[in-house]
């Protein structure tokens, strides 16, 4: 595998963990608008338990994993008590916070960013991925996915059918953050070097188009908007200057012709009745 193609690779794989992140605490009715914070807790964690710690590599992306998993635990306990634009805005402010946090912690380089001792490849990384769709399929399977769904669709309802709506959406969202946390770990890694200033609200922003433009209805639709906005624009790099335009241009058709996601359920279901019929 050449340089260039490894680098799309392990770019794509990372943002599709980065997409779970937000596409579990959607699917059960909750926008996240922080997921550059999650992913800067797990990187940081990481980053000091190789560097200062002297840990072994998995067991400190495990940590960073579940770092980031009980902070957005205990981020959502609060935040479910928001709604709407609000808590869009909170999960906003958290990411913010945890910048502001690092940004001024010396321990870990502050401003001047934190250089990464261990090195993870591409194929790992691509691993880690793959392990993570298959756990949210998975997870989507189980009576836990189908309460989440459930929550989506109708809040009320689900909760007359004595689930805990609460419960199933701290645990949503906690695992979401622990997919971020995961992508965070691994890019720090991968990369070698980590800075307060790429996890800003322009990540949390795309990430947050990833699941949109894919759709949060399916496991799927996250691996459609990551590897739309990870590999379309390298498709489009011949057009030079133009290639965004073309981008925002067929992003913006996506989102007036299929403004439920590219990959539903529904559409999902037709295509294997189809080929279920053939």
């Amino acid at each position: 595998m050449s340089g260039y193609l490894a680098g799309i690779v392990a770019v794509f794989s990372i943002n599709l963990l980065l997409a779970y992140s937000v596409f579990l605490p959607a699917a059960a009715g909750m926008l996240n608008l922080g997921a550059a914070g999650f992913m800067a807790v797990g990187a940081y964690t990481s980053a000091w338990l190789d560097a200062e710690m002297g840990w072994p590599l998995p067991l400190c992306i495990l940590a960073a994993t579940a770092a980031s998993l009980v902070v957005g635990a205990l981020v959502a306990i609060p935040l479910l008590r928001t709604r709407g634009v609000y808590m869009v805005l909170a999960t906003l402010a958290f990411g913010e916070i945890v910048a502001g946090i690092l940004i001024n912690l010396d321990a870990v380089g502050g401003a001047a960013g934190y250089p990464v001792t261990s090195f993870v490849e591409t194929p790992i990384v691509a691993a880690a991925a793959a392990i993570g769709m298959l756990l949210v399929i998975y997870l989507l399977s189980t009576r836990f996915g189908l309460a989440m769904r459930s929550i989506h669709d109708d809040e009320q309802a689900t909760a007359l059918f004595g689930i805990n709506v609460r419960k199933v959406k701290v645990i949503a969202f906690g695992i979401g953050a622990g997919f971020g946390g995961l992508a965070g770990a691994l890019y720090g890694h991968h990369y070698n070097y980590i800075e307060v200033a790429n996890f800003n609200l322009m990540l949390s922003t795309y990430t947050l188009l990833y699941v949109l433009i894919g759709g949060t209805q399916t496991a799927f639709g996250p691996l459609v908007g990551a590897a739309i906005f990870s590999l379309l624009p390298e498709v489009l790099r011949g057009s030079e200057h133009w290639r965004f335009v073309i981008f925002a241009v067929m992003i913006i058709a996506v989102m007036a012709l299929r403004p439920e996601g590219v990959v539903t359920r529904h559409g999902l279901a037709r295509l294997f009745g189809r080929r279920a019929a053939r």
